[in-house]
Parts: C-alpha cells; structure tokens; sequence
C-alpha cells in the first residue's frame, strides 16, 4: 500500500515506502503552558501550541524545553482593568496580568507586547468583575492592530461576545459559552472573527449552548479552529480527543475538520517537521481524526523531504 500525503486541498501525492497516510500536525490554539508539564508535548502530535496568557518572557524557556518540534506562539498577559478577571486568582502569577487604565498604557502595553513578540494581544472581558471600558478597548484594539496585532479575547457572561465584536476584536479564545447568539449577531461575526473552540472545558448546559452556537456560526460561514485552554483542569497534555470529538459534533468534518485542526488550508502547505504518519487511511469524520492523531507519530523529516507533492 502506498501512502497518501493529505491536507486540506486533497491528496498530494503517494510514496510507496509507507502504508497509510501522512498528515500535518495538530495546531493547538489556546494553551496555557505554565499550567502543565509542558515537555510532554515533545515528539507529540502537536506541533505548535499558542499561549494565551502568562508571565511576558516565558516564551524562550518553553521554546528551549520543547525544541524545534513544536513551534510556541504566546499571547504574553492578560490586559484588563485594574483587579479585573484573572488578577488575585491562585493559578495566575505576578506579572501575568497587565492593568491598563489610560492612553499611555495603551501605547505601554502594545509596544511592550511586540517587542516581546507576542503572536496577539489578550484581553479579558469577564462579567463580574472590573473591565476596560468600551473607549479604552477600542484604543487598545486600534493600537493593536495599527502595530500588526491581532487581539483575542477572553469574554464571559451576558453581551461580552458582541462586545468584543463591536470592539473590533478578532479571536474569541472560547466559542461562547455563557449565552446563546442570535442569528444577526452570528452572520456579522462570521464576516470578521475567528472563534476557538475549547468545548470539552465545559459541562452541560454550558457546553450545549457553545456547540449550538458553534453549529450556527459555521453554517453561515465562520471559521473556528481547535483549541483545548490545555492547563485548565485535568486537560492533556497532547492529543485532546474528546475536543476533536466535539469539533465534530459542531458540524466540522472532512477538509473543514483538518483545516481546524492543523491551521493548514487549501493555499498552504506545512514543512516537513510539521508532519505525522500513520497507518490508517486518511480521516473525514471527527471520530477518524480522533483516532487518526491519537496513533499518529511523527514523520522523518528526511522522509518527508522526498514525498511528492
């Protein structure tokens, strides 16, 4: 049997050293790495994790324990109001958060979020205790974006999603949760934001409404991609299959479901350190990837190197 080489775009081509398929790796959207054992991921599945939200600097220290096989973006801290979500919580250490409170530190925390080379910009929005008020969030995402930033947010309770929608914000780290969207309010979000899923942090009903959320949101053509918030509660470290189980569930399979997963579309192509291999055939369904990335091992590179494309 020759092996299939599949990503997002179809089949590109076969090798008849191997059996099965080859696939690129899993992309994990939201992690928290100084909550886990991070070294676990090495040699995983998961070949890029992005941090989103710890101590500015940690960075380099992930990046040195993990080595060039798992590529590590990070958010850098949360940016809130003063004594806003989730400063004085137990798993959050000094300097994790950063309060922003006028226009200068808006310009403080923008530069110092690129010269850390931050991936995006955090902010929290969280019902129930201080957050920025619409003006200074506007400021922030504007300066932001005008220094080549994105800005993800982490937003909780009632008309925190729209919110950041108006704020101009472009990540939701969770599929909303805490409330159910209305139709209007879901087809203008598909036009702009990206959602990251994180469904398996919840129980029900919480999880029922960010599935049906979920579900509406890329029928009208929203992009959602997988994420597991690794580090809150008992998640794995690695292969997150009851998250890709549920990826499924809200309605994601075949290129969709791999383009999620991986961060790979039809327009790209991943290196060949990104690359994984296994013995079964290519998967379409939720349950197939499930399995598919739990068996999966990394494909040599110098194989890789040769497989047609």
């Amino acid at each position: 049997m020759s092996t299939q080489q599949v990503w997002p775009g179809g089949v590109r081509g076969a090798d008849p050293r191997l059996g099965g398929s080859v696939l690129p790796g899993l992309v994990d959207a939201h992690v928290h790495l100084g909550l886990v054992d991070h070294r676990g991921l090495v040699s995983s599945p998961v070949v890029e994790v992005h941090d989103l939200g710890w101590v500015p600097g940690s960075r380099a220290g992930w990046a040195a324990d993990l080595g060039p096989g798992v590529r590590v973006k990070a958010a850098g801290p949360f940016h809130t109001a003063p004594g806003g979500y989730p400063q004085g919580r137990v798993w959050a250490p000094e300097g994790s958060v950063r309060p922003v409170t006028d226009a200068h530190d808006v310009t403080a925390s923008v530069d110092a979020a690129v010269a850390g080379g931050a991936h995006t910009l955090k902010v929290t929005m969280h019902t129930g205790g201080p957050m920025l008020s619409p003006p200074l969030l506007h400021m922030l995402v504007q300066a932001a974006h005008a220094a080549g930033l994105t800005v993800s947010a982490h937003a909780e309770g009632a008309g925190r999603a729209l919110a950041a929608f108006r704020a101009g914000i472009d990540v939701l780290v969770h599929t909303p949760w805490t409330e159910t969207l209305d139709d209007a309010t879901l087809a203008a979000m598909a036009g702009r934001m990206t959602w990251i899923s994180t469904f398996a942090i919840h129980d029900d009903p919480a999880r029922s409404v960010a599935l049906d959320n979920a579900r509406r949101f890329i029928a009208v053509g929203g992009r959602l991609r997988y994420g597991t918030d690794m580090g809150n509660g008992p998640t794995p470290v690695g292969v997150n299959t009851a998250e890709i189980l549920a990826l499924g569930r809200a309605g994601l399979e075949g290129e969709a479901l791999l383009s999620a997963l991986t961060g790979v579309t039809s327009s790209s192509s991943p290196g060949p350190d990104r690359l994984l291999h296994s013995h079964l055939p290519p998967p379409r369904t939720a349950q197939d990837c499930a399995v598919w990335f739990s068996t999966a091992r990394r494909l040599d590179v110098a194989l890789a190197e040769v497989l047609p494309r």
